[in-house]
């Protein structure tokens, strides 16, 4: 018989999974977004379209108790995609 601990670490590995594939969905998309700022001439940073980001998530998060751990995961989600749209422009430019 498998104890809770067992139990929340399986659903967490299963949680992960998951949390990968979204994340692997996600770049591809960013890979888009890095593409079309590299063909007309925008900045990586979007400061405005960061903190609509950031405002709308939290409010569908609607969890005072998440929302401070939330917000460290999810800006190190937004420097990752950053990061990752400046190596493409970085390859793409050579």
């Amino acid at each position: 018989m498998k104890s809770k601990l067992d139990e929340a670490r399986i659903e967490i590995n299963e949680i992960d999974k998951e949390m990968i594939s979204l994340f692997k969905m996600r770049m591809e998309a960013v890979r888009k977004v890095a593409e079309y700022k590299l063909d007309n001439n925008l900045d990586v940073l979007d400061s405005k379209r960061e903190d609509e980001i950031i405002h709308k998530n939290i409010d569908i998060l609607s969890s005072d108790e998440l929302e401070k751990y939330y917000l460290k995961f999810f800006n190190g989600v937004l420097e990752s995609s950053k990061d990752f749209q400046k190596d493409l422009i970085k390859k793409r430019n050579k």
